[in-house]
């Protein structure tokens, strides 16, 4: 119920209404309100959220958490990766793990690993600790823009059905089938622990159902 009134406040809309739902922007270019999280690694610069830096490794996974909760939406967004490491990641219907820099729930992957591409696929963080969708290595490399160039991602979220498209081509539809796992919660931007990295996103819009 919370996330229902939620959806219906930020929209404007009345219970009643047939209008097509708009695209509402969840970063203003300019601060992070609306966002928490460790400013050693989160700051805004040229009209863009950077998490990580490049003077030095980073200290585990690190998440920028969005302060409000989402069921239903369709998410978009444009990211980047600079430096020397290879991941990061979008989450969603997840939530801060107490007592920790961590999240649980659902991520799409960005970046690389040293078999491949990840960019699109749809990792399970701090829950079954493992990937619940991947895309062949083959597709990813036709659609993944070189390292350090924007990419644009889709993940539309819907009841028990994930999708998640890359640069307008689709990598992964999921449908989740454990029925105690929550259907919302919070985003989420990483940046991954290891070398040195900035995750870039920009362009973080997302239209609710």
């Amino acid at each position: 119920m919370r996330a229902f009134l939620l959806e219906l406040s930020l929209l404007g809309l009345s219970l009643g209404s047939t209008a097509e739902p708009q695209r509402i922007s969840l970063f203003d270019g300019k601060s992070l309100h609306g966002w928490e999280g460790d400013p050693e690694y989160f700051r805004v610069e040229e009209n863009c959220i950077v998490a990580g830096r490049l003077d030095r490794p980073i200290r585990g996974n690190q998440f920028l958490v969005s302060d409000q909760e989402f069921h239903n939406f369709d998410l978009v967004f444009e990211s980047k990766l600079v430096g020397k490491g290879q991941n990061a990641g979008v989450q969603f219907w997840s939530q801060r793990v107490p007592n920790s820099a961590e999240m649980i729930g659902y991520q799409c992957d960005i970046g690389s690993f040293k078999d491949g591409f990840l960019w699109g696929w749809l990792y399970d963080e701090s829950r079954r600790n493992r990937f619940l969708a991947t895309t062949s290595q083959q597709e990813l490399s036709n659609w993944v823009n070189p390292k350090g160039s924007w990419n644009h991602m889709r993940v539309l979220a819907q009841k028990k059905m994930l999708s998640i498209w890359l640069n307008n081509n689709p990598t992964i539809t999921y449908e989740e089938k454990d029925q105690d796992i929550p259907m919302y919660g919070k985003f989420g931007l990483q940046v991954h622990g290891g070398p040195p990295l900035e995750a870039w996103y920009r362009k973080i819009e997302v239209r609710l159902f």
